[in-house]
């Protein structure tokens, strides 16, 4: 975990990728409850004017927040996060699927020993998640 003392407004997290491929999409469904059609079958996410089927918003959220803790060694240090959500994640039907790139910046750093980090989460560059923060209590 980083601590307070050494975190200043700019700190950049360390960027990640993540991949997306469709069978985390059946993992997610199975482990969610969420068995959208959207989520696994493409001719129905065509039908219903999709490019193809899309990941799970609440996944990409979860993959996204992982580059937050991870940097902040500690899940429990994070006190909120929100996001909303802008582009759906295409996850097309190969090996490598979609890769969501997300990096973090702090952007404030509070008196009481937390932190607001701002994330850009990206696909093919375009970004798929907007106003994403979480506030983080440092040591």
């Amino acid at each position: 975990m980083p601590a307070y003392d050494e975190v200043e407004v700019g700190t950049e997290l360390p960027a990640r990728t993540f991949p997306i491929v469709r069978a985390d999409l059946v993992r997610y469904c199975g482990a969610s409850g969420d068995l959208n059609v959207i989520h696994w079958n493409e001719r129905i996410a065509k039908a219903v004017g999709l490019p193809d089927v899309i990941a799970h918003g609440m996944l990409t959220m979860a993959k996204a927040g992982t580059a937050v803790t991870d940097w902040a060694g500690d899940p429990g240090a994070v006190e909120s996060y929100s996001v909303r959500f802008s582009r759906p994640v295409v996850v097309p039907d190969d090996d490598q699927g979609a890769l969501l790139t997300v990096r973090g910046t702090v952007e404030d750093k509070r008196a009481d020993g937390r932190v607001v980090v701002g994330l850009v989460a990206t696909v093919d560059d375009v970004k798929v998640l907007m106003a994403a923060k979480a506030v983080v209590r440092l040591r």
